[in-house]
């Protein structure tokens, strides 16, 4: 899609949902996890996309597919460089190229239980961010800088969000 197309439909979106605010919250798209062997896991979605997971050997793995720790960062650089480009194309900012990185440091004490004030989670992150633009540096630090700050996943991993926890247990 071009980059004008990009314009017009971000331009369409805002026109739409300032009309119709009550359509812009909803549920997203469920995740199902299934495990299929071992520490293998099958994620679908509702529209037939899927995803395999597995973790290294090193904790009981195959290491035949990326790991959940790694889905996490892909997904975080892909939406993180999605956004960009999208708020590139809204201010008709042209970019050449880009990458986007996503790194973070781990300590397997915190998945494996050993010691309970170390997190499970990363214990860092840092994303990188190479833009190529014939504009100015501070126009396209801007449109990194606002894409980042409306970024999905980055919200997610910045701002704490209300998770609940529904258990149900069969065959007991």
């Amino acid at each position: 899609m071009s980059k004008s197309r990009i314009a017009e439909a971000i331009r369409a979106a805002k026109a739409y949902l300032a009309a119709r605010p009550e359509e812009a919250r909803y549920r997203d798209a469920v995740a199902t996890a299934v495990l299929e062997e071992g520490l293998r896991v099958r994620v679908t979605g509702a529209d037939g996309s899927s995803l395999v997971t597995d973790m290294v050997e090193g904790v009981g793995g195959t290491a035949s597919a990326p790991s959940p720790g790694w889905l996490f960062r892909a997904a975080y650089a892909s939406s993180a460089a999605t956004l960009i480009v999208m708020r590139a194309a809204e201010q008709n900012v042209e970019l050449s190229g880009l990458e986007v990185k996503v790194d973070s440091e781990s300590d397997d004490r915190g998945i494996l239980g050993i010691a309970d004030e170390v997190p499970a989670g990363p214990v860092s992150i840092k994303i990188t961010v190479q833009a190529e633009s014939p504009q100015n540096e501070g126009t396209v630090r801007e449109v990194i800088t606002w894409a980042l700050k409306h970024c999905p996943v980055d919200d997610a991993v910045r701002r704490p969000v209300p998770v609940e926890l529904d258990v149900r247990i069969t065959g007991a």
